[in-house]
């Protein structure tokens, strides 16, 4: 059965972008999903941190910095068409350092601000990073002021960005489970779906950490596991905190109302599920050390997920070696982040078969002469 003229299998954060992105240039999209509540987004903490990352200079930073740079349009252009918020919010990102952190890190007394364009960073030192921020640990010596890193608060982006697909007419196809891809060739000619067979002009594989189960592609699930506060009134007024904190062993996510997201471990398990007390509490002692006070907020909520993880931490994106089937993979902790420019990117390369050249650098062919070759089609 012909259904549209791209099916896009994954209806995550990658998934739902590229298939925004399609319908805005006019294809009919459907997208394939087994489960709307697995995706990583859902597990996400929404820090849209290419500086407070420390990403080394190079084409990740770069795609970063362009995507950051997009937000506040996209996420615009969500609340336009839905009416609901995006749960955008230009914070800006504090990294907070401990005396062991200057010292693998090197002096930072000697290290000059960065104030040009898109990498504006502020040094603050002891006096006036306790001052910027109230409630820190003493141990806290000083840190990094990042005001143009920013972040997204996932379930509000993930409500949004699924009703604009529909509002915008992308065939959203929720329980399907995709079997198996057909291949003729060097031609994908089908998905054997739980469904039946579905066929398309074009495909797009956008499934994240569960991608090595369709193609024999080296992207392994990182579980994290992560947890929520929630302040009350003297909680927020005592604390103030108005911006993400990013330390070193810990990161806190702070929404407009109340809850405070702490994350995440980063662990190398497979799939297999559920929180564990020695996660959460390395997660709670981390960041009641970072911010003592924290220790006397409620807790909220536990979860975890899985990142998509390739061997050098970096998405696959582009054509595959079949010609009508592109991949969208591997983001590993950017994907949310990322979404904005690789879906422009992958919808660019879908429709007018435009290769930006920021998308070079993450071709799945980097693998073929690595020892993970064997992991790849021949």
């Amino acid at each position: 059965m012909s259904v549209s003229d791209v099916v896009i299998i994954g209806g995550g954060t990658m998934g739902l972008a590229i298939a925004l992105e399609l319908r805005w240039r006019g294809a009919s999209v459907t997208v394939l999903s087994r489960n709307f509540a697995e995706a990583a987004f859902h597990a996400a903490a929404g820090m849209l941190a290419p500086q407070a990352e420390q990403l080394p200079p190079g084409p990740m930073l770069d795609l970063c910095l362009q995507s950051r740079a997009m937000y506040p349009d996209w996420t615009h252009k969500l609340e336009e068409l839905t009416g609901l918020d995006a749960g955008y919010w230009a914070c800006g990102i504090l990294a907070p350092m401990y005396a062991e952190d200057r010292v693998s890190n090197g002096d930072t007394d000697t290290c000059s601000d960065e104030t040009n364009g898109e990498l504006a960073a502020e040094w603050l030192d002891r006096d006036a990073i306790h001052q910027h921020q109230p409630g820190l640990s003493p141990d806290v010596i000083g840190g990094w002021w990042y005001p143009q890193d920013a972040q997204v608060d996932n379930r509000l982006l993930a409500t949004a960005l699924r009703m604009a697909v529909q509002e915008a007419g992308v065939q959203l196809q929720e329980g399907v489970v995709v079997n198996q891809i057909c291949r003729q060739g060097q031609q994908v000619i089908g998905m054997q779906t739980s469904q039946g067979l579905v066929q398309a002009g074009h495909y797009i594989l956008a499934t994240g950490a569960w991608s090595q189960e369709l193609l024999p592609i080296p992207v392994q699930p990182r579980k994290g596991q992560m947890l929520s506060l929630r302040m009350n009134a003297s909680d927020r007024q005592a604390l103030s905190l108005s911006q993400v904190l990013f330390g070193s062993e810990i990161y806190i996510v702070p929404r407009r109302n109340g809850r405070v997201v702490l994350g995440a471990t980063s662990e190398d398990v497979d799939f297999t599920p559920n929180n564990t007390p020695a996660g959460i509490q390395t997660l709670l002692g981390n960041a009641t050390r970072l911010v003592p006070r924290l220790a006397q907020v409620a807790i909220e909520e536990f979860w975890w997920g899985f990142r998509p993880n390739t061997p050098d931490e970096l998405p696959i994106l582009g054509n595959s070696p079949y010609s009508n089937l592109t991949l969208a993979t591997g983001h590993y902790r950017n994907g949310i982040l990322l979404a904005p420019v690789t879906a422009e990117f992958i919808a660019n390369l879908v429709m007018h078969h435009q290769i930006a050249a920021q998308l070079l650098p993450f071709h799945w062919s980097r693998f073929r002469t690595s020892r993970h070759s064997e992991a790849i089609w021949g």
